[in-house]
């Protein structure tokens, strides 16, 4: 079990999935009954479908409720999503938060979860970013790990060691390998860097060069008035490798692009993504995603940790009726507790679980696996991206498009994400 080597902290797909819209309070079971209908508005494509098998599962073994299940994520901005859907007056009752900044933000709807199996199940260190006051305002998905994803038929055909690649001057000397060889390999580029998806620069890439100035600690960096980004030149200097060496223009390259297109065919050696890609890689050639693919850390220099965190957690509405308010923490119970839930956590979706009695012998692919070798050995980095202030994630993003694309430099970048960051630290 990962217990107290889970380090503090805590996306993804370009699909907008609506399934029936309904009410939070009930609605009329086809059998002239009343059923209780719990909207569920969440946020990671990689397993909708999966989880909308799973709800059918627990509709059947609870005919009294009725899930709805609307999927919002990837290559739409979940954050806006759910504010406009609040706006509307359109509750759901369970929706998804990332850390410390969502829960400042949406404080005024979540609902204590102290008193759920799945909070109690919990392992040591997932619920810090998202409790308060001895409240807990949310149960965690799972946990993630992210990095560099490879081939490993290419970088064996290139001659290249991929565990060797712990350094940055290793990197860039299997990059330049692979470049060299391109056509010999088949490639189109070494990387597909994703520019155009903020979340890859913003949160992912940055954390890596960041969490060492919050000490890996997410509650101390949304705490922080001030960003230094004292690791900025190696930021910067990571920013370019992927940027030279990737398929291009890599302002427009976006996620599906990036994962189905050209890592699923191929046609590159690397991708900086996480474990949640598997089910799609798996999708688009099975025996690649099961056989074909490894994961390694993103280099800092000389230092070479993997990011393993919560990347999201279910948070229950505490605007919607207690009777719905009820059946959603019923609902999360079952889906983490249960005998029939846990297979799905690892089995179906894929999940790295952030709770304790699971079989971890079960985690079934392989880069769920890696990841999670990483983190029993505390050879991780603090995920403390979702402890940023609201939206500078999203600015950063926009700066580094800004400066990849020769628009901005990398002094005028730390300077205008520096100001920003201060701005609405005081907010």
């Amino acid at each position: 079990m990962l217990k107290s080597k889970i380090v503090k902290g805590t996306l993804s797909g370009l699909l907008l999935s609506s399934l029936f819209l309904a009410g939070c309070s009930s609605s009329s079971g086809g059998d002239g009954g009343d059923k209780t209908t719990v909207e569920i508005f969440q946020f990671k494509v990689e397993f909708k479908q999966q989880f909308e098998a799973v709800a059918e599962q627990y509709e059947k073994e609870n005919p009294d409720v009725d899930l709805k299940i609307t999927t919002v994520g990837g290559g739409n901005d979940y954050k806006s999503a759910i504010t406009s859907k609040f706006s509307s007056g359109e509750e759901p009752a369970i929706f998804n938060i990332g850390g410390p900044t969502d829960v400042k933000q949406f404080k005024d709807r979540l609902t204590d979860l102290s008193d759920t199996e799945a909070a109690k199940a919990a392992q040591e260190g997932t619920l810090d970013g998202v409790t308060v006051d001895g409240e807990v305002l949310g149960v965690p998905y799972n946990q993630e790990g992210y990095g560099f994803i490879y081939n490993k038929r290419i970088l064996k055909e290139a001659g290249i060691d991929p565990m060797s690649l712990t350094t940055y001057d290793k990197l860039e000397e299997a990059v330049k390998k692979l470049d060299s060889q391109k056509d010999k390999l088949e490639l189109d580029a070494v990387f597909a860097y994703p520019v155009k998806e903020k979340w890859v620069t913003g949160n992912h890439l940055s954390n890596v060069f960041l969490a060492n100035e919050f000490d890996g600690d997410i509650l101390k960096t949304s705490e922080s008035k001030t960003v230094s980004f004292e690791e900025g030149d190696a930021f910067k200097q990571m920013i370019d490798l992927q940027n030279e060496y990737s398929v291009q223009p890599t302002t427009s390259l976006d996620y599906s692009q990036q994962v189905e297109e050209l890592f699923s065919l191929e046609k590159v050696a690397f991708i900086q993504q996480g474990n949640w890609v598997y089910n799609t890689v798996y999708e688009m050639d099975p025996e690649l995603a099961e056989k074909g693919i490894g994961i390694i850390p993103i280099p800092n220099g000389d230092e070479a940790k993997m990011p393993v965190g919560v990347p999201n957690y279910w948070s229950v509405n505490s605007k919607v009726d207690e009777e719905v308010q009820e059946e959603a923490k019923k609902f999360l119970d079952w889906l983490y507790t249960s005998d029939e839930g846990k297979t799905a956590v690892l089995e179906e979706f894929k999940f790295i679980p952030a709770y304790e009695g699971y079989d971890t012998e079960k985690i079934s692919d392989p880069l769920s696996q890696e990841i999670y070798k990483y983190a029993e050995e505390g050879n991780t980095l603090g995920w403390v991206f979702m402890g940023y202030p609201v939206g500078w994630n999203e600015d950063l993003g926009a700066s580094v498009q800004k400066y990849v694309s020769g628009d901005q430099t990398w002094d005028e970048l730390v300077k205008e994400t520096q100001k920003i960051w201060e701005d609405k630290a005081d907010q």
